[in-house]
């Protein structure tokens, strides 16, 4: 290829990609400041038109027709996703174009008719109460960090938060004495969720012997519960890596992940006789039918529920 012309094609990718900053970063700011979505959401959307980028290369969007975005839902299953990730990534696509047209740079929003593929609804893997305990036992005295981390798998079994929750969990957010904390969710959306004895107990241990020297690694003192080892947030993806690190110690799939104690915390509370509305109260779900896929977990709750009900039972 001539100097030249590679120069001119240098330049157009340079161009390309910077318009595609340009309109990642107004969208975040109109998601953040207009739709007031919580950071994760914001992030999340980020994440997704980075690849939707990636696939469109040096082409224009104003000139993409609905044929050209009908191969974007294959490129993404080339790129290994699965189908609920394909989906989320052409919805995250639907709500970009329509702010592109509210920013009157497209006149008609060709990704409104790109259809996604239906979803069975798939039953959440959970642990058995005794596969939890032995993930709870995981971490090992003496090793660095082992009682944050025992607090850490506690608290995500106790109170069944998402990872994003107990990484943004400030210090004021713990009652121990009240046997509570406060969780913010989606949409910074804030429900109190009760404590166990056994929960308050790694969080008492872990705040007496391991949190003070943390706090002390980082000038001002971080307000986070949970420290890393240089003093400020744990971030969600460490968390991730811890659990990933006990699962592995205890012979766990590796398809398990911290959102699998969610699934086992919302299981277990269902078949130990709690409401559905308390479940979904507990767990900050914005609708019921979200909920209700844990009734279809325990086999032997709806076992017990047709023994007792059925007049044939």
């Amino acid at each position: 290829m001539p100097t030249a012309k590679r120069k001119l094609v240098k330049k157009k990718r340079n161009t390309t990609a910077s318009a595609a900053r340009r309109w990642s970063d107004a969208f975040a700011h109109y998601l953040a400041s207009e739709c007031h979505l919580a950071d994760n959401t914001v992030q999340a959307y980020r994440r997704d038109l980075r690849r939707f980028f990636a696939w469109l290369g040096d082409r224009s969007i104003e000139r993409l027709t609905v044929s050209n975005l009908g191969a974007y839902p294959a490129w993404l299953y080339e790129q290994s996703l699965g189908p609920a990730s394909v989906s989320r990534h052409v919805v995250s696509l639907k709500v970009f174009f329509r702010y592109l047209q509210l920013e009157g740079v497209l006149a008609d929003n060709h990704a409104d008719l790109l259809g996604t593929q239906t979803l069975w609804q798939r039953i959440p893997k959970i642990l058995s109460p005794d596969q939890v305990e032995t993930l709870l036992a995981a971490p090992r005295a003496g090793e660095p960090h082992s009682r944050r981390d025992r607090a850490i798998l506690e608290l995500l079994y106790a109170t069944g938060c998402r990872v994003s929750e107990l990484s943004g969990m400030l210090l004021r957010d713990v009652y121990l004495d009240e046997r509570h904390c406060r969780c913010h969710g989606k949409g910074d959306k804030q429900r109190i969720v009760p404590l166990g004895r056994r929960a308050i107990a790694a969080v008492r241990a872990y705040l007496k012997h391991e949190r003070p020297d943390l706090a002390a690694r980082c000038e001002p003192s971080s307000p986070y519960l949970l420290l890393s080892v240089r003093g400020g947030r744990l971030r969600r993806e460490r968390i991730w890596e811890l659990f990933k690190k006990y699962a592995a110690r205890i012979g766990a799939p590796p398809q398990l992940s911290p959102h699998t104690m969610r699934h086992s915390f919302a299981t277990h509370v269902l078949a130990g006789g709690a409401d559905l509305r308390q479940v979904q109260e507990m767990l900050g779900h914005a609708s019921i039918a979200t909920t209700q896929i844990y009734t279809h977990v325990d086999h032997s709750r709806l076992k017990n529920v047709h023994r007792q009900f059925h007049p044939r039972g």
